[in-house]
């Protein structure tokens, strides 16, 4: 849930005609150019080491290796595509209505300005383009993985029409708990993985057994996970860039961890597993860096519910059919204890107001944590009011460093654990 407040009827109903012989056309200015220089100094700090792991640090097979790179490809075209739409597509939804007003900016020139709404859309569609387009270069018509890649695609384009009917229609947040269990029906229908789990090496004298088949309380499992990681990112939001911000950091996070298991790995189904999991989260990647230019902060477009459950849908799946839905938890750590601390407001036991933001001064430009029970407040409850800009940095970086905290915890645990 983007920081805006969505225009009513009022503000969007056209006002009498002026009594004069001459009449003048309201015309919206073109929104702000995208933030290249951000993007590119992301790019550089993330590609040295993702590509020294991919060419040098590990060996992994050249087809493998291929299939990887012309995905990347892609993935670039995706990027440049995505930064030349998002402004086209600005102006025809402003042409709609579908637009609203910055809170964190309330009492600024910045806060009466309209801004853009669901630009999420335009990342969707050109990600779905991608997907589909590399089928042709990596799988045959028998490749086993294909039913699942497609039962996959199949889910997110799901989830981001029904986050689209949502930026649209506005619906309750209670419905909203239901739309990821509906958009994860068809991966749960077409999975024909297994349905096992490792028991801890410290639990099998207890269990009894090294792997437990959970049957259809797995499949259970994989529904209720698709809910978590797309409803908590769009809980965990509010600020200019943090809804994009934070895929952007775990999806980079997903592509250097599947490349760390391939590279360690000898078993060919558990490397395409995880291959599998990169061809998906490299175009979330690319298509999030081009939104990421237009949202961060001062943005210039909201990326709406219909981003926010598009990230996170994707990010599920990922998880589940890559065989890694407990490392994927541990990089959300930030999101799960942001709903834990949401969890009686969401509840409903502390009354829930529509806006759980901050408090915004005009007169210093700080925001001030308030009781709301969100990582944002209680963050700015600990360090004092921080700007904007400031307070999403600082987010990012908690961001980073619970996934740091998940691979120093891998390692750690490596052949004790499991």
């Amino acid at each position: 849930m983007a920081a805006r407040k969505r225009a009513s009827a009022a503000d969007t109903k056209p006002s009498p005609p002026p009594q004069t012989l001459e009449t003048t056309t309201q015309i919206d200015p073109p929104i702000a150019p995208p933030k290249k220089a951000l993007i590119f100094k992301f790019c550089l700090f993330f590609s040295i080491p993702y590509f020294y792991l991919l060419y040098q640090h590990y060996t992994i097979e050249q087809e493998l290796r291929r299939s990887i790179l012309i995905n990347a490809s892609l993935c670039v075209t995706g990027f440049f595509l995505t930064q030349r739409m998002i402004p086209v597509a600005s102006r025809y939804v402003l042409k709609r209505g579908l637009f609203g007003f910055d809170i964190n900016k309330k009492g600024t020139p910045q806060g009466t300005v309209k801004v853009p709404e669901s630009l999420g859309i335009v990342v969707g569609i050109v990600f779905l383009v991608l997907a589909i387009l590399f089928q042709y270069f990596n799988f045959t018509a028998d490749s086993n993985w294909l039913v699942e890649y497609n039962a996959a695609l199949a889910s997110i384009c799901f989830m981001i029409l029904l986050g689209f009917v949502d930026d649209v229609l506005d619906v309750p947040w209670r419905v909203k708990l239901l739309l990821p269990s509906i958009a994860a029906l068809p991966l749960l229908m077409a999975y024909a993985g297994h349905t096992t789990i490792i028991i801890p090496k410290p639990l099998i004298s207890y269990v009894g057994q090294e792997v437990l088949d959970l049957g259809w309380v797995y499949k259970l499992y994989m529904g209720l996970l698709a809910v978590f990681c797309t409803n908590s990112i769009n809980i965990h939001a509010g600020l200019n860039g943090l809804e994009v911000g934070q895929t952007v950091v775990i999806a980079s996070a997903i592509l250097i961890h599947n490349l760390m298991q391939i590279g360690a790995s000898s078993d060919p189904e558990y490397k395409q597993a995880h291959a599998f999991s990169i061809y998906l989260v490299q175009p979330l990647l690319a298509t999030s860096l081009a939104l990421l230019s237009y949202n961060w902060y001062p943005s210039s477009v909201f990326v709406g519910d219909t981003y926010t459950y598009f990230a996170g849908m994707t990010m599920a799946v990922v998880g589940i059919l890559g065989h890694y839905s407990e490392t994927l938890l541990i990089f959300f750590l930030p999101q799960v204890l942001n709903f834990l601390l949401s969890l009686p407001q969401l509840s409903g036991y502390v009354k829930c107001p529509r806006h759980r933001l901050p408090r915004f001064n005009p007169e210093t430009g700080l925001l001030t944590g308030t009781r709301d029970g969100t990582l944002i407040n209680f963050y700015l409850r600990m360090v004092g009011p921080k700007s904007e800009k400031t307070l999403c940095i600082h987010l990012l970086l908690v961001q980073a460093l619970g996934c740091c905290f998940c691979f120093m915890l891998r390692y750690l645990l490596a052949g004790w654990y499991k």
